[in-house]
């Protein structure tokens, strides 16, 4: 039998074992809590791409300089000379600058890293609405981001290509305003001068000429498609007028916010007050080259001069790109006559 001494020990030894082997009631209580939910991740910004508005200014652009810049110089009538002119008068400055950004904006968008750094920084729905407001405030905000010179230097390209292509067509066309005049009708009159004058001013009237079947390759580029056969070395700042805003676009793309509201509040505004002043001018200089031509071959200097290449010169200075000087003419080296030699008569002596 125990001993009441031995039974005190035994019931010692036996709680404190039980107490090793119990686990804390802390521990009870929390492992009974349930687990915490993670926070999901947010979401992603909306797809990257430009609303159906940007599309049809980029295509009515991509569009016009294919046709402006394909004006054939090899006239045979003054009813060619007319229609070449309306071709390549069909611009309002405002449409084409529009159409100029929105196209440099579809180039940029090929950069992967500017669009891939812009998409990262939205981190939250807040996050885009704040850069939606930066962009939309300061062109340069665009600048900032990874890859935007590789971007700009895109978009530099997309537009200055296109006014180089008109500079040099228009330097074509001005040509042949002096090599037609051998052709009779070249030196006709034109019939109704007030009439053609008209005429070319309605053609810029309703903007740039829609072009709905250059919008579906425009459209996908602008997605992350195949994109626009563009190539150009990244560019650093400062940035002309028209690539800044076509940089500044493509960034808001990236953000899947170049909808409506963007379009409008982007359009509101005068784009840019110097391009737009720089194309207001070729309009009348054109139109006062125009009013004093009489025949036909001088409205082909106005068209290739003014209509063609000063409108090219405005998007390439707005590009930030130097036309480089057309080279001084040859003029072959002329010959003096030489002086007939001299003859001396002695004159005889009186004596």
């Amino acid at each position: 039998m125990l001993t009441s001494q031995s039974a005190r020990a035994l019931l010692l030894i036996t709680t404190a074992g039980l107490a090793v082997l119990a686990p804390p009631m802390d521990l009870l209580a929390r492992s009974r809590r349930p687990p915490v939910a993670e926070a999901p991740p947010p979401p992603p910004p909306p797809p990257a791409g430009l609303s159906d508005r940007f599309v049809t200014d980029a295509a009515a652009y991509q569009a016009y300089i294919e046709r402006a810049g394909g004006v054939s110089p090899a006239f045979n009538s003054g009813a060619g000379v007319a229609d070449g002119l309306r071709t390549v008068a069909a611009y309002e400055p405002r449409a084409l600058i529009r159409g100029a950004v929105a196209y440099g904006a579809v180039a940029a968008l090929a950069a992967p890293t500017f669009v891939a750094a812009v998409r990262a920084t939205a981190t939250s729905d807040d996050n885009r609405r704040i850069m939606l407001g930066y962009l939309l405030g300061d062109p340069n905000y665009a600048t900032t981001f990874a890859g935007s010179e590789i971007a700009a230097g895109l978009a530099k390209e997309a537009i200055s290509s296109g006014g180089a292509r008109l500079v040099a067509a228009g330097k074509v066309i001005k040509a042949s305003a002096y090599s037609v005049q051998h052709q009779a009708w070249s030196k006709e009159p034109v019939v109704d001068p007030s009439g053609r004058l008209s005429a070319v001013e309605a053609a810029a009237s309703n903007g740039l000429e829609s072009a709905a079947d250059h919008e579906a390759p425009l459209r996908s580029a602008a997605g992350g498609g195949t994109p626009l056969p563009i190539s150009a070395a990244a560019e650093k700042t400062p940035y002309g007028p028209l690539v800044l805003r076509a940089l500044q676009l493509a960034a808001i793309a990236a953000l899947g916010e170049a909808g409506e509201e963007a379009y409008g509040r982007l359009n509101a505004a005068t784009p840019d007050a110097d391009s737009e002043a720089c194309l207001h001018m070729v309009r009348l200089n054109l139109n006062q080259c125009l009013a004093v031509a009489k025949p036909h071959y001088e409205d082909i200097f106005c068209m290739g001069q003014h209509a063609m290449a000063d409108t090219g010169a405005c998007l390439v200075k707005s590009s930030m790109v130097e036309i480089a000087p057309p080279p001084a003419p040859y003029v072959a080296p002329v010959e003096k006559p030489k002086a007939a030699p001299t003859t001396h008569k002695k004159r005889r002596r009186r004596h």
